[in-house]
């Protein structure tokens, strides 16, 4: 399972389907959905929870590595760069500042894409 596919999976549930991490939309056979989200998930209580269980301060609102510690997902630079890979950056992965930031704000607009309700500040 992809990175972004485990950060989707901790927030929306397992049977969470993101649309592809490229931008495309998803497409289903057997169906008759649409491309659309087919659930509504409140971001913020679920990653305030997830902090909460840590028992740490983790700014899930402004870090990526926060995001994923509070989700238990690898937070290393190895995964972060594993991620932008997945996600499409195309910077200079080694600058883990300007990667981290271009991450999380990915990471906020592919959960809005994908049905996910996020706090305003942290919308696009």
């Amino acid at each position: 399972m992809s990175i972004f596919g485990k950060i989707m999976g901790a927030i929306f549930g397992t049977k969470a389907d993101a649309a592809p991490a490229g931008g495309g939309t998803a497409t289903s056979t057997g169906s008759s959905s649409s491309a659309a989200p087919a659930q509504t998930v409140d971001v913020a209580p679920i990653l305030d929870k997830a902090v909460a269980a840590k028992g740490e301060k983790l700014a899930w609102r402004t870090s990526i590595v926060d995001l994923m510690k509070a989700l238990d997902i690898d937070s290393s630079f190895s995964a972060r760069k594993e991620l932008a890979k997945e996600l499409g950056y195309t910077g200079d992965s080694n600058d883990s500042a300007s990667m981290n930031i271009w991450l999380h704000n990915q990471v906020m607009t592919k959960l809005a894409a994908n049905g996910g309700k996020l706090p305003p500040e942290l919308k696009a």
